[in-house]
């Protein structure tokens, strides 16, 4: 998805197949490609957002599985088979609806979806992060990491009134200055209370207990001596409920992720078919403007390789460079054209867009 294609049309040489019987006065017709180009950035804005996050955050950024999810249709076209064999969808969009009534509706239909994407997008994510934050607790670093699933109960004096049983981290490369000096950093602890709980690669984890009263001291006497005390109370079914939050939260997860794949692979079809018939109306609306009535243009899709780009520019100019009675093109100040130039800094003496397929930045993380 990342070739450029070009919609390109030109003036007709034979009756066109189908005319529209009202296309309006030419003054409604300058206003609404203005706003056609505006609604154009829009729904093309709409589809990055819902393609990066369907990417990004749903896909882990496997683009294998993206180009399964991205088609379009009952058929399970790929975006580019989709814009070769286009045909006008007359179920959604009527073409006895004026330019101005299907353009509402492709921009409501497209309002709709930005808006959805957006309250399940956060829905995902919340969940998702509450569930990494408590995950993140389980591991890591004993200096940080939820100590539930590592204590037991016989590593506690507990229901005492007047004795605690407090945990320290300590450096394994501070071990034996633990041993000769936690029983003298302060007064009233209880001798030979202290062994290792667990260790990883940096710490080890020890127990201690002292008298309550002596809580403050023995804790700012750790600081000094580079052991830090965590701020832990034991409780039996502390481990036990985040053990089924953490299940909860998966299952929510898991949910939320199934529904969003659905969702999210039947909205890309829709913003995409969006995205193209707004450019078909462009074509129409221009096409008009700068060729005039009665209706009669020819629009095709070409699909230039990188090599062969300007030498296709080169033989386009050739042959409709007659088109262009201002010769704008030998010049390089700006030529106020209403309509014509609405967002689009190109200009040829055809109707020309571009057509970029790479929704996605892989710079964007």
């Amino acid at each position: 998805m990342t070739e450029e294609y070009w919609i390109i049309s030109v003036p007709g040489k034979s009756t066109p197949r189908q005319t529209y019987d009202d296309v309006g006065t030419l003054d409604s017709l300058v206003a609404l490609s203005d706003d056609l180009a505006r609604l154009d950035q829009y729904i093309e804005g709409v589809a990055k957002k819902l393609t990066q996050f369907f990417f990004h955050d749903i896909l882990d950024d496997d683009r294998n599985r993206l180009a399964e999810n991205l088609v379009l249709g009952p058929n399970g076209y790929d975006p580019i088979r989709y814009i070769t064999e286009f045909q006008w969808d007359h179920a959604k969009y009527p073409t006895k609806q004026s330019l101005k009534n299907l353009s509402d509706i492709i921009a409501k239909a497209t309002t709709h979806i930005e808006n959805e994407l957006k309250l399940r997008s956060q829905s995902y994510n919340s969940v998702k992060q509450n569930l990494e934050t408590f995950e993140k607790k389980q591991i890591g670093s004993l200096l940080t990491r939820n100590l539930n699933d590592i204590v037991k109960k016989e590593h506690f004096v507990l229901g005492s009134e007047y004795l605690k049983t407090l945990l320290v981290c300590v450096p394994k490369a501070m071990v034996n200055d633990w041993y000769g000096k936690y029983e003298t950093l302060c007064a009233m602890i209880v001798p030979r209370t202290s062994e290792i709980v667990a260790q990883d690669q940096d710490y080890c984890l020890f127990n201690v207990t002292l008298f309550q009263k002596t809580e403050d001291t023995f804790r700012h006497k750790c600081r000094e001596n580079k052991f830090t005390v965590r701020d832990f109370t034991f409780d039996e079914k502390a481990f036990t409920n985040e053990r089924d939050k953490i299940r909860e939260l998966e299952t929510e997860r898991q949910k939320l992720y199934a529904n969003l794949v659905r969702w999210l692979k039947i909205n890309f079809g829709e913003i995409f078919s969006a995205s193209i018939h707004i450019k078909v109306l462009r074509v129409f609306v221009e096409s008009v403007l700068r060729y005039g009535l009665p209706v009669n243009f020819v629009a095709i899709i070409v699909h230039p390789t990188r090599k062969s780009t300007k030498r296709l520019r080169d033989v386009f100019d050739q042959l409709f460079g007659y088109l262009d009675q201002s010769d704008r093109s030998r010049y390089d100040e700006q030529i106020d054209i209403p309509g014509i130039f609405a967002l689009q800094q190109e200009y040829y003496p055809y109707v020309y867009f571009k057509l970029d397929l790479d929704y996605i930045d892989m710079n964007k993380k």
